[in-house]
């Protein structure tokens, strides 16, 4: 890897006409320090009067980029979709994040989601193949064992914190069954998942130091991977890492660090969005509570649609970026070849011109058209139906074992500009052995 001092400078940003900031505030540490409904004041403001606009560079970046000269705010539903089945005009290859960061550690954790056609193409096809209905028969099995596990392990313990020992477990233990991870290397993978996504949380914030830890361990993410990854070549089992080895389309076949970079993918992506969505959710079920009784009052009726609305109302993946591949228009605005194109996802959600009143909490919602697993185009979440299941399986456990269960006192929520972290909240219930049956 090379040392930070070592890397070349970027080269000079083209030439752009000169164009003023917006005056609404998405850059600034303090914008993405604050809640969820003080940021949705300021979309709702852009949604209104200025749907595509320009702003000054994010605060907080890992380094300083000379090429960053801003970003074009895409918050409107219809807006976001138009980009996203753009791909041709709004690249992914460029990077998905509209902090800067250093590009090694972007390729070790982005995987083929930052990738353009035909490679995209490619990969996706492979990855696609080796979901089979065998593999997607033992995850569905799994699924619903660990959510059973999860609260086998809170069940007598009348308060816990929400995010560590429930949240945090239920992606952790479904995807790790699913790539075939040993027991000894999950803690590992987990710590690493979780400092990746909530990189602007860690203490102190100096750049270099955070930075040492980030690459310090993907690293050790890095030498995991390819040591699993290298036992399936030699002794395949009925894993999704051994299928993964196998997958083959027309004459292609998967390289290790196509399949490692999957297998980060799932570990940070697939990890916080579910994670994220689990904690949100549990959280809106506290604070409404007649949605909760409607959503009992026939659990498994109702849980289809419930999933849907958490989803929306959890945005876990708050924002997304594309780069422009050439000049062209969007929204009635001119866009400049290499500009960064950022889809604010949280914003889409609570647009009143497809969502009735947004801002309630509505399990019921139908239509219920989110954009929390993409606008659709060739960037669609692959693991929405895997997020699904994850959620409809836990929140049936909890719900039903421990009735009582809710979310008590403040909640720490993250400050990053990807993923709408949850960092801790403590959840109290009834014991399971002292619910009337």
């Amino acid at each position: 890897m090379t040392e930070l001092s070592e890397r070349p400078a970027p080269a000079p940003a083209p030439a752009r006409a000169a164009r003023p900031y917006d005056p609404a505030d998405l850059s600034s540490l303090a914008f993405w320090r604050s809640t969820a409904a003080e940021r949705e004041r300021t979309f709702a403001e852009l949604r209104a009067e200025r749907p595509i606009s320009w702003h000054r560079p994010v605060e907080g970046s890992l380094i300083e980029d000379p090429n960053d000269q801003g970003f074009w705010a895409v918050v409107r539903h219809a807006d976001l979709v138009e980009v996203t089945r753009r791909h041709d005009d709004f690249l992914s290859g460029e990077g998905i994040v509209f902090d800067s960061v250093p590009k090694e550690l972007l390729d070790s954790a982005q995987g083929f989601i930052a990738m353009d056609p035909p490679d995209h193409t490619k990969i996706r096809r492979l990855l696609v193949s080796a979901f089979t209905p065998r593999q997607m028969a033992r995850i569905e099995a799994d699924i619903e064992a660990n959510a059973r596990r999860i609260v086998d392990a809170i069940a007598e313990k009348g308060e816990v914190d929400f995010v560590r020992e429930v949240a945090m477990l239920v992606p952790m233990h479904n995807i790790f069954d699913m790539m075939g991870v040993a027991q000894e290397d999950r803690l590992v993978l987990a710590e690493t998942s979780e400092l990746i996504a909530s990189y602007r949380d860690l203490p102190g914030g100096d750049p270099e130091e955070v930075l040492g830890i980030l690459f310090g361990s993907m690293l050790q993410f890095n030498e995991i991977a390819g040591r699993i990854i290298a036992e399936r070549r030699e002794h395949p089992g009925d894993d999704l890492v051994s299928a993964l080895v196998q997958a083959e389309v027309d004459g292609h076949r998967l390289t290790d660090a196509e399949i490692s970079s999957f297998f980060a993918l799932l570990m940070v992506a697939g990890n916080d969005t579910t994670r994220q969505s689990t904690a949100h959710g549990m959280k809106a079920l506290t604070d409404f509570p007649e949605q909760r009784a409607w959503l009992m009052s026939d659990l498994e009726a109702h849980l289809p649609s419930a999933v849907e609305e958490i989803v929306r109302w959890a945005s876990p993946i708050m924002t997304m970026r594309r780069t422009a591949a050439r000049d062209c228009e969007l929204g009635g605005r001119q866009v400049t070849a290499g500009d960064k194109v950022v889809l604010f996802y949280a914003a889409a959600n609570w647009d009143t011109d497809v969502f009735d009143r947004p801002e309630r909490f509505d399990l019921a919602r139908t239509p219920n058209k989110h954009v929390s697993f993409g606008g659709g185009g060739i960037h669609h979440c692959l693991g929405n139906q895997l997020a699904r299941r994850q959620l409809a399986a836990t929140f049936r456990e909890l719900l039903t074992r421990l009735p009582d269960i809710e979310i008590t006192g403040e909640v720490a929520y993250g400050a990053g500009t990807f993923f709408h972290v949850v960092s801790s909240m403590t959840a109290r219930f009834t014991p399971e052995s002292q619910v009337r049956r």
